[in-house]
């Protein structure tokens, strides 16, 4: 139980990168005030926490439906991750996050920037949800581990309300050099992560 806690709190804080998210969201609200930033940050976090405990409920059995087993799915989620952690190593993450919010806030109405980009793709991206399926998989169906997997994505997504609702203090805290080390820090976590995800894909497949 605490093995699980403890690799699903990692995971998914590795994942989301609430601190990485935090200069995104500042860009995506520019000339919003404080209360239409606050509903703004609110709003993307149950967005965003309905479609990760969705995936954390019934992955595996969307899965099952579509003939993928949950080792190919744990391999193919490792290589995800993994790809996702190569571009936080190298800094290519925060160029393609940033460019998806520069694309959308310019095609969508400022009201709805808390569904896409910020919830969509931003936080419950292909990473996350890959994360909350292997994450429920490790679970063995339990509805206890379940239970414990939404009660962490509802703690993380609520870190991440913490950081946005602080945002442009956290960004000038951290500065340029401590969000640079803090993203390669992040990244190379995720991809131990990744590779053992692969690995237990591996174990897994049937003889």
């Amino acid at each position: 139980m605490s093995d699980f806690l403890i690799s699903a709190i990692v995971t998914l804080l590795v994942t989301l990168d609430p601190p990485g998210l935090a200069p995104i969201f500042v860009s995506l609200t520019y000339g919003m005030n404080a209360d239409e930033r606050k509903r703004v940050a609110i709003r993307a976090c149950i967005i965003a926490f309905f479609i990760m405990t969705f995936f954390a409920v019934g992955g595996a059995a969307l899965l099952q439906s579509l003939g993928i087993s949950l080792s190919a799915f744990r391999i193919s989620g490792g290589v995800l991750l993994f790809a996702i952690a190569f571009e936080m190593i190298f800094e290519l993450r925060g160029k393609r996050d940033t460019s998806t919010a520069q694309t959308a806030i310019t095609e969508d109405h400022i009201h709805n920037v808390a569904a896409f980009p910020l919830a969509i793709p931003l936080m419950a991206g292909p990473g996350a949800i890959t994360a909350v399926i292997l994450l429920a998989g490790r679970g063995n169906g339990s509805p206890i581990l379940i239970a414990a997997l939404a009660g962490i994505i509802a703690l993380i997504l609520l870190t991440c309300l913490v950081t946005f609702l602080m945002a442009e203090r956290v960004s000038r805290w951290l500065g340029v050099t401590g969000n640079i080390v803090l993203t390669r820090l992040l990244g190379v976590i995720l991809a131990a992560l990744a590779v053992q995800f692969i690995v237990d894909g591996i174990h897994s497949l049937p003889a």
